[in-house]
């Protein structure tokens, strides 16, 4: 018995740890992949429009309405409970983390090009200012992760068994005490900040936008029925997206 107790905790283990490497795996793959980045085989602006506006549009809106789902309705504490019913809790985050994963790959691959150019500039100075912009942004959001416990967000400590128990405390260190939520912000840093602003890619930056200040909407709700007082004393205080914003 004892033997098959630790098969099965070296199972739940793998798959926490390959679930990680999907995951951020598929993190890394799509801040790339918006970059643009010359040296790279696929990335936002590399594929040719063979397909028409309608269908691409369709298809697009496809993609980030699976991908809003899985995140929108996955991270719900019901749905949490109703899954603790059929795989071990210690899975649960980490195959939210393997799936997001798959989705972010997905994009990379199957995201349709769109005709047209809402901005672009050859400008020296602007292009790397633009260039610093998007890819401080993607730093910011895996900073903001490591400042609210990176391996618990991802689901490793629990696959692991380390110290998986939250806190619980209201995080205002660093990062957090310029922004209520600095992951989202570094997202928007990272989709918008390009000095070619394809039609491709302006869908996926105003799908994943809308998506963000949707799910924010409903995140400050659920924070202030966690936290209380003290978040809305720290909503006073802190802007929640842009830095120095003025609060209400």
């Amino acid at each position: 018995m004892m033997g098959f107790n630790k098969m099965i905790k070296f199972a739940i283990s793998f798959f926490g740890v390959f679930a990680y490497i999907i995951g951020l795996s598929g993190l890394t793959a799509f801040m790339l992949y918006m970059g643009s980045w010359s040296f790279l085989p696929i990335h936002i602006n590399s594929a040719v429009v063979n397909a028409s506006t309608i269908q691409v549009v369709i298809f697009n809106l496809l993609i980030l309405v699976l991908f809003g789902l899985h995140h929108s309705i996955a991270a719900r504490s019901s749905v949490k409970e109703k899954l603790s019913k059929i795989m071990p809790a210690a899975i649960e985050r980490s195959t939210y983390v393997m799936i997001s994963g798959i989705f972010m790959f997905a994009i990379c691959l199957y995201w349709q090009p769109l005709a047209g150019t809402l901005w672009i500039t050859d400008n020296t100075i602007v292009v790397l200012i633009l260039k610093i912009t998007h890819v401080l942004g993607w730093l910011v959001l895996v900073a903001a992760t490591f400042e609210i416990d990176h391996f618990h967000l991802m689901g490793l400590k629990q696959s692991l068994s380390i110290n998986t128990a939250e806190d619980g405390k209201l995080k205002e260190s660093f990062l957090y005490s310029i922004v209520r939520h600095p992951i989202q912000t570094g997202v928007l840093m990272g989709v918008w900040s390009t000095a070619h602003m394809s039609m491709t890619q302006f869908m996926l930056s105003i799908g994943l936008t809308l998506y963000i200040f949707i799910g924010l909407h409903y995140e400050e709700k659920s924070l202030e029925a966690q936290f209380g007082d003290i978040y809305l004393d720290y909503k006073k205080r802190v802007p929640g997206i842009i830095p120095f914003w003025p609060t209400r």
